[in-house]
């Protein structure tokens, strides 16, 4: 009797010491388990989307292909409120095409606002020639000009829920292109791909 009464004091003592501490270990597996899991999904989408942006560009035979993110960057000193900027995450560029990604960091959106503000109701910006004066440019000649581009195509990239969350650009730096209506939805069709797959971030 004493005997079953001391293996039940010992196993309720064990259990009420080595329980939360199983518990414990489990819970901390279970959290790395799903952090090691987050980074591995973000690694995945990141090639997913790289992948993608190399492809626009071998089929548009594009120099330069690029896609810049929504994101918040510091606050305004008076209210506290958030500044709203822009950076350029992904980019391709064919072989003599000087890349732009370090030059397009922390931009806050005022900078383009005409640019931005036309994509968020059009979703397109087309200039097949930079240098032709009857073609709206949205503020982005000076742009091009230092970065060597004649042509550029320019689309909306949305979430799920249609928020407005980057852009996907399109460059000519060697020759003056002009993209087909066909040309133009696919790369419509292109940008909604890609809002699906960031949006997973």
């Amino acid at each position: 009797m004493e005997l079953n009464l001391t293996v039940a004091l010992i196993s309720s003592l064990l259990t009420a010491v080595i329980g939360p501490i199983a518990v414990h270990i489990v819970k901390e597996r279970l959290e790395k388990k799903s952090k090691k899991d987050i980074l591995k999904e973000s690694i995945e989408n990141n090639t997913l989307v790289s992948n993608k942006v190399e492809e626009i560009k071998e089929a548009t035979k594009a120099d330069r292909v690029w896609i810049t993110q929504f994101h918040n960057g510091g606050t305004f000193y008076p209210t506290g409120k958030s500044i709203q900027k822009f950076s350029m995450f992904y980019e391709t560029v064919s072989q003599g095409t000087e890349s732009i990604q370090a030059s397009f960091q922390q931009i806050p959106i005022s900078l383009f606002s005409k640019s931005i503000n036309h994509l968020l109701t059009d979703d397109i910006i087309a200039i097949p020639n930079f240098k032709d004066e009857n073609i709206a440019t949205y503020g982005l000649k000076y742009i091009a000009e230092e970065s060597g581009c004649k042509s550029g195509y320019l689309f909306a990239i949305r979430s799920i829920e249609g928020k407005f969350i980057g852009i996907l650009g399109v460059d000519y730096v060697k020759h003056k292109t002009n993209l087909s209506i066909d040309d133009i939805n696919h790369l419509l069709v292109e940008a909604t791909t890609i809002g699906g797959v960031i949006n997973k971030h």
